[in-house]
């Protein structure tokens, strides 16, 4: 009969504990402190032998022990260790860890802990499992505890992702919105105030995938406003000749402005993506003839 790994007598002893009765002289408060302290060393001991779902259960079951005892900060590290271990098999119990461990964050007022980990969610979301949706929700929510604890620069790039991904999901007037929104927040700062021409550059895409230049043109013209200097740019010069053609209904001026912007500046999946369903509403128009 093989003999047992560290790990397993480790677990074995940790359930032993938290099933056992409580003496005369103990409390289940000091059972379950000891049966959490023998699960966290039986998670440890798994991730030597590499069972990442076995760790990943283990420090699950610490932390339902640490919740017994009231222990709300040691609950919500367990949690987040079990989200690390059970991050490099399931994508889905990661997600299920986090969502604890916000839980236990949000409940001891830690919104600046709890945005970080919605935001890892977001991160899983999107390159795990695709799905941009539940992605853009989870870094909304975790834009809005960011701003909330006035963790501003973290709260914009939270923001642009949302609407990088409302923008992927043909929600223009979202994307829009948010765009505007981060451009706001970042006028006021010599330092993130160079950033601007991007987000008003990824709004004006979104108005004309949407096939409304004239909204495009409104906004140009606030955007010009705001910033004296946005009108210089390489940014709304591009936009105006898309706009231009666009209303032309002329895809040749729209792929030659693409190609010249592209030499330059070469441009993201995004922006290629976007201008690529620009360039299929051009197509779409009606012949006037």
């Amino acid at each position: 009969m093989p003999s047992k790994s560290p790990a397993q007598v480790l677990i074995e002893k940790a359930d032993k504990k938290a099933n056992s009765s409580t003496g005369w002289f103990s409390s289940a408060n000091t059972k379950f402190e000891e049966a959490g302290d023998l699960y966290q060393q039986a998670a440890n001991a798994f991730k030597m032998e590499k069972l990442f779902k076995e760790a990943g259960d283990a420090h699950s079951r610490e932390a339902e022990c640490r919740e017994k005892c009231s222990e709300n900060n040691e609950a919500a590290q367990a949690w987040w260790n079990a989200a690390k271990a059970y991050k490099r098999i399931s994508p889905e119990l990661a997600i299920q860890a986090l969502a604890q461990t916000i839980t236990h964050l949000t409940k001891d007022g830690r919104f600046r802990q709890a945005a970080d980990r919605e935001k890892e969610i977001g991160q899983i979301y999107l390159t795990e499992v695709s799905d941009l949706r539940k992605a853009c929700e989870s870094f909304e929510r975790a834009a809005e505890w960011y701003s909330q604890e006035d963790a501003t620069a973290t709260a914009n790039a939270c923001y642009k992702d949302a609407a990088d991904l409302h923008a992927d999901l043909d929600e223009f007037p979202q994307a829009i919105a948010r765009y505007e929104q981060v451009a706001n927040g970042s006028l006021a700062s010599p330092l993130t105030k160079y950033s601007v021409k991007e987000y008003w550059l990824r709004s004006s895409l979104c108005a004309l995938a949407s096939q409304d230049p004239v909204t495009a043109k409104r906004n140009l013209q606030k955007y010009s406003a705001l910033d004296t200097t946005f009108s210089s740019t390489r940014e709304a010069k591009f936009v105006n000749v898309l706009i231009d053609s666009v209303e032309a209904g002329d895809q040749e001026a729209f792929t030659a402005a693409v190609y010249e912007y592209d030499q330059v500046t070469k441009l993201d999946n995004w922006k290629t993506n976007i201008l690529l369903k620009i360039k299929k509403g051009i197509q779409e128009e009606p012949g006037l003839t």
